[in-house]
């Protein structure tokens, strides 16, 4: 047996954005470039995995409103468009490079795999990339799990018990109706936990969610393995401390490898450094500079003087920094095993988004690195959350403190000066849901007023998404997230106007449901 183990997490998480009501939206940009960038590079290391019989355990998150989204068939189309434009623009760079070796060979690096990434979304995986994830999952080399509906915030939404329960319900319900089975465990939106959350994800069938360091640390009994193991709540459901050294070398651009001199530099784009004739048919409607994707510069170092990106030297440096992250976790298991009684677990949570799309070599240093734990050493194993449990069913007993990830760890990214006006509103709507919900006058299924209060739940949900408050804190998109919070809640409050006022306009609730598509099996009940 090995002396140690890794789990090895990745959170797949986007905001729901769905706009069919504009031609295009900018938005809807952050889900194209997921796909990308990060969702159909890691599909192919996991596959190329398989096909070389590495036997590896991962453990990956895919949030509701991505799946929501993953399986949209307008959503698919303005993909497919999407590439095509990037397509256009490759043949374009090709012509333009000629006569300069360094860059038509990167350009014709990014055309490839753009013809690729379309072979693999359309050919191999028919655009159902759920399905992709699911077979992985099926095969036995990932285990897949959910978040709560809409990625709210729990710690502050927990003043009305009703909408924390309704967040991890939907959210389970949506992961088996995607994958038809009950999801082994949670990931808590921003690893927000507070004492009694595990009680709402009990109820909703999970066995387990992830915390962030300092709340395995400051549980109420003081843990006999720290955060190299999990703890168990009163109920049974058990908790995972992220491990901080792991993430520090993966997440940090100064102190981890991200930062490395020769892997590619993320802002320098030809969206923002071409002449604007040039670059206008494939930027937003023809007016705002966006990423494009053609990147052509390494990160170098801290000079304005950018060099031209080498991917093969990028590989080599991957290749260097998996060799030393796996050096690194068998130190650890080395060096705690003989004081602890199980092999110590390290806890690797990351998002997703991170490998490929912020560090374009991600998915190559995660490829090399779980080949590298396979075939060069035996000291530590990739396990899943359940894995562990089941070679380790009796945790110590101990609740976790109030905690999240993020800034200061204990919920100041999501509750701040910037975004503090908007909870009043959501606790007030999650109570006048609960009224509605809880109305002796069921409707009939499929009337109108069954349809309205369902889509009263889905409005109240997309207005509690944590997204909002923290693209209000970083301040990037800040009109559109206050616009969005703005806009649920105006149709979830015209909604249950309506439903109190036995009136209910038929075309505008149509048009709402046209808009907000996510949790078609949605019943509202669950806010009772």
């Amino acid at each position: 047996m090995a002396t140690g183990s890794i789990a090895l997490v990745l959170h797949a998480h986007l905001p729901f954005v769905r706009h069919p009501e504009y031609p295009s939206f900018f938005e809807e940009s952050w889900l194209f470039e997921a796909i990308t960038d990060t969702y159909i590079p890691l599909l192919r290391v996991f596959e190329g995995l398989v096909a070389d019989g590495v036997k590896f355990r991962v453990t990956v998150s895919l949030s509701p409103p991505l799946l929501a989204m993953l399986a949209d068939p307008f959503l698919q189309e303005r993909y497919l468009a999407h590439l095509g434009k990037l397509s256009r623009l490759g043949d374009k760079e090709i012509l333009r490079n000629h006569g300069t070796p360094k860059l038509t060979e990167v350009a014709r690096f990014y055309r490839r795999l753009l013809y690729e990434t379309e072979d693999w979304y359309v050919g191999r995986y028919g655009r159902d990339l759920i399905a992709a994830f699911a077979r992985l999952q099926d095969l036995g080399v990932l285990e897949l799990i959910t978040a709560n509906a809409t990625h709210g915030f729990l710690p502050i939404l927990k003043t009305q018990p009703n909408a924390v329960r309704a967040q991890l319900k939907v959210g389970a319900e949506a992961y088996a109706s995607a994958f038809g089975r009950p999801p082994p465990g949670f990931w808590l939106a921003e690893c927000g936990y507070y004492p009694g959350v595990e009680e709402a994800v009990a109820e909703a069938g999970g066995r387990y969610f992830f915390s962030d360091t300092h709340a395995i640390l400051n549980a109420s009994v003081r843990p006999r393995h720290g955060y190299l193991a999990p703890i168990q709540c009163e109920n049974g459901v058990c908790a995972f401390g992220r491990d901080p050294a792991s993430s520090r070398q993966v997440w940090s651009a100064e102190a981890g490898y991200p930062g490395d001199p020769w892997y590619r530099d993320f802002f320098r784009d030809i969206g923002f450094d071409l002449d604007f004739e040039y670059i206008r048919p494939f930027i937003l409607d023809g007016q705002t500079r966006v990423f494009t994707g053609f990147k052509y510069h390494r990160i170098t170092g801290a000079s304005d003087q950018k060099e031209i990106y080498e991917p093969a030297l990028a590989d080599a440096r991957a290749d260097a920094h998996a060799a030393d992250f796996l050096r690194r976790q068998i130190e650890t298991a080395e060096r705690f095993r003989p004081v602890m009684d199980r092999p110590p677990l390290v806890v690797a949570l990351y998002d997703a988004e991170l490998f490929g799309h912020w560090w374009f070599e991600g998915p190559r240093f995660l490829d090399l690195f779980i080949r590298k734990l396979v075939y060069d050493q035996t000291v530590v194993d990739l396990v899943t959350p359940s894995d562990y449990l089941a070679r380790h069913p009796d945790p110590q007993r101990a609740t976790p403190s109030a905690s999240s990830w993020g800034d200061r760890g204990y919920s100041t990214f999501w509750l701040n000066r910037g975004n503090d006006w908007i909870y009043r509103h959501l606790h007030d709507a999650a109570a006048r849901m609960q009224a509605l919900a809880g109305r002796a006058d069921t409707p009939v299924p499929g009337s109108l007023p069954h349809r309205a209060l369902n889509q009263a739940a889905r409005a109240l949900l997309l207005a509690q998404s944590s997204d909002w408050p923290f693209i209000m804190k970083t301040g990037t998109a800040v009109d559109y997230a206050y616009g969005r919070i703005r806009d649920h809640l105006a149709r979830f409050h015209w909604l249950a106007d309506g439903i109190e006022a036995g009136s209910i306009d038929p075309a505008k609730l149509a048009a709402l449901e046209a808009m907000d598509t996510i949790f078609p099996e949605i019943d509202y009940r669950v806010f009772a």
